[in-house]
């Protein structure tokens, strides 16, 4: 197992590199200059150069890139052009926000795929797998944006039972984080819900089909055994497969979903610095996220091996 790690963090070193080059290249393409958003438009032209020359933005992009690697060796992601403070210390004091409505998106989103998937393969061509497959349809086909809207629309405005944003971290009052949370965790599990209930309907359905299902109802298993014991148990390898892109699409996802809620999070600073061409924040923030999302990569790889021993990952 620590070889599989090895191997795996090592071949993440030239995809965060490749990440980061991407990230440079884009940023620098975005029109505009972000050394006459943080002068003003008032600002002279003598202030704008000023600033650019203390920003090390009119050097040769080449020459920015070099720096960038240099820093980048000595754990230094630079600092934020318009907060002013390193990019690690921002993107840490916003990623446990992010990460806490992941998992609250991630948690909905298993109780509602796998369950409704399950019952709809238990009970497949009746009614209720009809209605849960078209309701599964329905949630891939509507945007999380969309969701989270109507639901502004009609508990927040309407009905007037949760705030239209913001957000109350759980340390400081469960209640509260409950209360600005579930929206936008709902507006995310929703379309993804729906997707782990098709994937888990189909997966199901071709394990209940095989011999030794068939085997254990004949000796006389209980039907719950058969189906949480023997059919969802070998079922669950796609089913991980599928949970692990779940995870990344809910942390990139939250994008999105926290400028609409006006959520402090991961996904709001890189929106804020993408406007406003802070260079660092973009190219460190975007980093840490694709290093996170690599190690969730990793994470399955290890749930793998832990499912299903016949997966020889040290042979490969």
């Amino acid at each position: 197992m620590g070889a599989i790690l090895v191997r795996r963090l090592a071949g993440a070193v030239p995809i965060l590199l490749i990440v980061s080059l991407i990230t440079f290249g884009m940023i620098h393409l975005i029109p505009g200059d972000p050394a006459v958003a943080i002068a003003g438009m008032s600002a002279t032209a003598e202030q704008v150069a000023n600033i650019r020359r203390d920003l090390g933005l009119d050097q040769p992009l080449l020459s920015q890139l070099f720096d960038w690697y240099a820093n980048l060796l000595r754990g230094d992601l630079g600092r934020s052009l318009l907060l002013g403070q390193p990019v690690v210390q921002a993107t840490m004091l916003r990623l446990p926000v992010t990460l806490a409505l992941s998992a609250y998106a991630l948690v909905l989103t298993l109780l509602i795929g796998l369950v409704s998937g399950v019952i709809a393969a238990l009970r497949q061509n009746t009614w209720i797998d009809q209605v849960a497959m078209v309701l599964a349809m329905l949630g891939i086909s509507l945007p999380s944006f969309y969701i989270g809207l109507l639901m502004i629309i009609l508990f927040a405005v309407d009905l007037r039972w949760l705030p239209t944003g913001g957000y109350v971290a759980f340390t400081a009052d469960p209640i509260g984080w409950l209360a600005t949370s579930t929206m936008p965790a709902v507006s995310l599990a929703l379309l993804l819900a729906g997707l782990l209930a098709r994937i888990t309907r189909s997966t199901m359905l071709e394990v209940l089909r095989q011999d030794y299902i068939r085997t254990a109802r004949a000796k006389g298993l209980p039907n719950r055994t058969v189906v949480v014991k023997h059919a969802l148990a070998n079922a669950l390898i796609p089913i991980v497969t599928v949970v692990g892109i779940i995870v990344s699409l809910l942390i990139s996802g939250s994008v999105v979903v926290e400028t609409l809620f006006s959520i402090p999070g991961i996904g709001q600073l890189l929106t804020q610095a993408v406007l406003n061409r802070d260079y660092p924040m973009v190219q460190g923030g975007l980093l840490i996220t694709t290093a996170l999302l690599v190690l969730v990569n990793i994470g399955v790889d290890v749930c793998y091996a832990m499912l299903d021993p016949r997966v020889r990952y040290d042979r490969t």
